[in-house]
């Protein structure tokens, strides 16, 4: 019989096995996500987070991206983070970044 003695049991983590990255193929390859913040008194920022899933790299927002704009509706900056996802997706179909 064991005494339990307060400690918690050590977790060990063994590496996981990553595929080395790879240039995605489609646009299929993306996910796009964009939506909005602020109010209808200060105005609507569009937001936007871009992935490529191939190696999970995070595409956008980055170090010193600038914001999306300043609207006056939710639904013309959303329409501006979708186009901008969009131009990423292009851009790097067109020359991948790994």
């Amino acid at each position: 019989m064991t005494h339990l003695t307060g400690k918690r049991p050590k977790l060990v983590f063994y590496p996981t096995r990553k595929s080395p990255p790879r240039p995605a193929a489609s646009e299929d390859d993306f996910r796009i996500y964009a939506s909005y913040r602020g109010s209808k008194t200060a105005g609507y920022l569009g937001t936007l987070k871009v992935v490529r899933v191939t190696d999970g790299r995070l595409l956008y927002p980055f170090d010193g991206a600038d914001a999306i704009g300043l609207y006056s509706t939710k639904e013309e900056a959303i329409r501006a983070a979708q186009q901008r996802g969009e131009e990423i997706v292009s851009a790097d179909l067109a020359c991948p970044e790994l």
